[in-house]
């Protein structure tokens, strides 16, 4: 049996600091709302799932939640992905097995952008990868284990409506209401990539993808709704030097939350994307994505410095893409911003 590197792109799964407990106006007094205001739930924590799409895969609840300016994140985690992944759509191989083990960290930032909160965080993927997949067009089996560094993502966000940005101590009485935020992510082609293997940590590729969302607070139930785009730059160095093109894969997802009143918090998740057919060398494919995958959040606070989040999300609908399943763990650490 031949081998060969089963190409693969391992994205993390982006996501916004969480709001303190706070932001539900329990009115139990000062004190009691200063205590929740140092209650910040999990912020950046990768996941997305396996595969160059897997950006517009990602479920990420609570994505423009308000938080105190001047605190910093440091997140630490954990992700693991198995199934029938199919890596790219636009690659010659099906029938796959893959296993991927993927670590990340991430630090974020709390700001002050014209008196609205925002928010900038920076994320470096790690992963192992191994499993099998049938090249297409010899049905020959090839299999793969490799590991390195995936590509690095920045992100920016910022709340235009419903979240100002505030002080710690201003921010002990918050109460959301209906917060609206837009966020940019770039995500830069410096992970692992070979131009003569089919599948790669990295992209080889630039990869834009602006965001649109709201949040609307009930009591201590959040609701959501997120809307974005991935924007591809070309890959002019894709398997044995072809140029490879793909049209911008749309997304949209939807978070229903429970918060309890000791900022353990949880999320039935939703998202859907489309799009994302590829041309290789003039040849358009025949891979337009049109797949649904759910999930479960759940955030557990620690102490007033560190929390933790655990998911696990699953496709329920896959037209073309991946189908997988997805489960990780994220450990987050704070400080400044007089907590």
């Amino acid at each position: 049996m031949r081998s060969e590197r089963l190409d693969r792109a391992w994205t993390p799964r982006g996501g916004g600091t969480e709001v303190p407990d706070s932001t539900l106006g329990s009115g139990r007094g000062a004190v009691a709302q200063l205590r929740r205001a140092l209650r910040i739930g999990l912020a950046v924590v990768a996941a997305a799932g396996a595969g160059r799409a897997a950006l517009a895969q990602s479920i990420e609840p609570r994505l423009f939640s308000n938080a105190p300016v001047g605190l910093n994140f440091l997140i630490a985690g954990y992700a693991h992905s198995s199934g029938g992944v199919v890596l790219d759509a636009s690659i010659p191989l099906e029938d796959a097995k893959i296993k991927i083990n993927a670590p990340f960290i991430a630090y974020a930032r709390s700001l002050d952008v014209a008196r609205r909160s925002a928010q900038i965080q920076f994320l470096v993927p790690y992963a192992w990868l191994s499993g099998e997949a049938v090249l297409t067009s010899t049905g020959e089996v090839r299999t793969r284990d490799v590991n390195g560094f995936g590509d690095p993502s920045l992100r920016f966000a910022v709340n235009l409506h419903g979240a100002p940005a505030l002080p710690l101590a201003e921010f002990a009485g918050y109460k959301q209401d209906l917060v609206v935020g837009v966020s940019l992510q770039i995500t830069a082609p410096l992970g692992q990539y070979d131009p003569d293997r089919l599948v790669n940590l990295g992209t080889n590729r630039w990869t834009f993808k602006p965001e649109f969302g709201f949040s609307k607070a009930l009591g201590r139930w959040i609701l959501e709704g997120t809307g974005g785009a991935n924007l591809y730059t070309d890959n002019d160095d894709f398997f044995g030097g072809q140029h490879r093109s793909q049209a911008p894969i749309y997304s949209a997802q939807g978070h229903v939350i429970y918060i309890w009143p000791r900022g353990t918090w949880a999320a039935l998740d939703a998202t859907y994307y489309t799009g994302g057919r590829s041309t290789v060398d003039g040849a358009e494919g025949d891979d337009l994505q049109r797949n649904w995958r759910t999930g479960l959040t759940l955030a557990l606070p620690v102490n007033r410095r560190n929390s933790i989040k655990l998911y696990v999300s699953q496709g329920v609908y896959t037209r073309v893409g991946d189908d997988f399943v997805l489960g990780g763990v994220g450990w987050q650490h704070r400080w400044g911003g007089g907590i």
